[in-house]
């Protein structure tokens, strides 16, 4: 199926891919970038403070999830799939694509939330985030990110720094 997508021989897919695999884990590390990069946007270009921006991620996500072809997040959807398969090479892209967009979110929070809880609190946020996903795909209802949204947003504003 990927060849006739790409138009491409089976021959030639893998003379650059050893595996279906590797694809996956190819295919997964191409996203990663590309995700971080929206997040980012999504949060820079969400007005307001800090508890609105972590808010305008989620709102750009339930509006993601609104269209019918929504599938949920590849990573969480290949992490499921893999979870049998710890050392599987799209499994471990996907780990390292939900650590990345923890650790840029931790870096978002430094300056805004109490002294060593940025990272605390980066965590609950994806915790939110994946749980959403994860209930989104259950009960086909996106209202469930809005309300991890709302969640998080409350989160961030009980951390923040008291002047």
């Amino acid at each position: 199926m990927i060849a006739a997508e790409a138009k491409l021989t089976k021959r030639t897919i893998y003379y650059h891919f050893q595996s279906k695999d590797d694809i996956i884990a190819d295919y997964l590390r191409a996203c990663d970038e590309l995700n971080i990069t929206q997040f980012q946007s999504w949060f820079r270009d969400t007005e307001g403070s800090v508890p609105d921006k972590v808010g305008g991620i989620f709102e750009r996500l339930e509006a993601l999830a609104r269209n019918p072809r929504w599938k949920g997040c590849g990573f969480l959807r290949t992490s499921v799939e893999l979870v049998k398969t710890p050392g599987h090479p799209a499994l471990l892209a996907a780990r390292q694509h939900k650590k990345r967009v923890e650790t840029w979110l931790a870096s978002e929070l430094e300056t805004y939330v109490a002294p060593g809880k940025s990272e605390e609190v980066a965590k609950e946020i994806m915790v939110l985030m994946e749980g959403a996903f994860s209930t989104v795909l259950l009960h086909r209802d996106p209202s469930y990110i809005k309300v991890a949204g709302g969640m998080a947003r409350l989160l961030v504003q009980r951390m923040q720094i008291v002047n």
